[in-house]
């Protein structure tokens, strides 16, 4: 019976009946059920742009975030198939769903392992990847490209430059290039930190190294024209702890970035983290601006051999350049 009550739902879904979803609401039928096809009520509606039943059936508490078999929410339905109005409410709901429960923030902490363990942990270094003990990638020879444009971002207004993460050295190494009055990098793993020692980083007339957490050097950071953040091991609850200091540490007119991997495995949940930050640097009162940067090229099979999990999936990286909303 729960079953025909969930199909029929479906069905009232793809027709389009408002009235008819709405006496079902009204009369218990199960918002969350996944039909036969692995697909729910909500996600039917969004395939076809029914955005009055998308409504209903958020309000009713019909889960934004539910995936299909094949990992699709139903944002990246209303997506895939045109549906602007429907994929706006969806965004909407999934913004503030965030705001206030941090849904896929807790899933992929609970999913992964917490920076103490990693900082711990013995990394292996080869020439085009930075991995942990579990195989899974810190750092890839194929974030190149987005390093260097995240240095000439944060670089642009010269003067003096914070990266927090190290890693392989590829935004610090494109920073070099601009010569900056200053270049304070730290790094949390030791490993890591010693890599960088032998490989002549503490002997640049301009780099100082900061051993340890950015959480516990705060009180020997300045103030800088430019910052980039790119950690590993920490979630999104620490990117947001994080931005409450960019009061302190970016001078006025100065530009922050950070490495924008956020839901990288989902376009939909994507574009939500990205105006989910947006958002809560415009209550910060900074003005982000999201630059698309196509990196499909970049991403051949081959790339990810030996590599647990593929950490990024999507075509387009959305490059964040922040600055005080008072500067152009």
């Amino acid at each position: 019976m729960e079953n025909e009550k969930g199909a029929e739902l479906c069905e009232l879904a793809r027709a389009g009946d408002v009235g008819g979803i709405t006496s079902l609401i009204d009369a218990g039928y199960d918002v969350t059920y996944f039909d036969e096809n692995g697909l729910t009520p909500l996600m039917h509606a969004a395939k076809l742009g029914h955005s009055e039943i998308i409504r209903k059936l958020l309000e009713a508490g019909a889960p934004w975030n539910a995936l299909s078999p094949s990992g699709l929410s139903a944002g990246d339905f209303a997506m895939d198939n045109g549906q602007q109005h429907a994929f706006d409410v969806l965004l909407n709901a999934g913004v503030q769903a965030e705001l206030v429960l941090g849904t896929i923030a807790r899933r992929e902490k609970v999913n992964d392992h917490p920076n103490g363990c990693y900082l711990e942990d013995r990394v292996s270094f080869s020439e085009d990847k930075l991995m942990d003990s579990e195989s899974k990638a810190i750092m890839m020879a194929w974030e190149k490209p987005l390093m260097e444009a995240h240095a000439k971002a944060v670089c642009s207004r010269g003067g003096h430059i914070l990266n927090i993460g190290f890693g392989m050295g590829l935004v610090d190494t494109a920073i070099q290039q601009y010569d900056p009055v200053s270049h304070t990098i730290v790094e949390a793993h030791p490993e890591v930190y010693d890599r960088m020692l032998k490989n002549g980083w503490g002997e640049k007339k301009n780099v100082k190294i900061l051993l340890g957490r950015w959480q516990d050097v705060l009180p020997q950071l300045g103030s800088y024209d430019g910052i980039f953040f790119d950690t590993y091991g920490e979630y999104y609850e620490d990117l947001r702890e994080f931005h409450q200091h960019l009061p302190k540490l970016l001078k006025p007119g100065g530009i922050y970035s950070f490495f924008n991997g956020l839901c990288g495995d989902n376009a939909f949940f994507h574009v939500v983290y990205c105006n989910l930050v947006s958002l809560e640097l415009e209550n910060l009162g900074y003005a982000t601006q999201l630059i698309p940067l196509p990196v499909k090229d970049c991403l051949a099979e081959p790339v990810w051999e030996g590599v647990r999990q593929k950490y990024w999936q999507l075509d387009t990286y959305y490059l964040p350049v922040c600055q005080n909303n008072d500067d152009e």
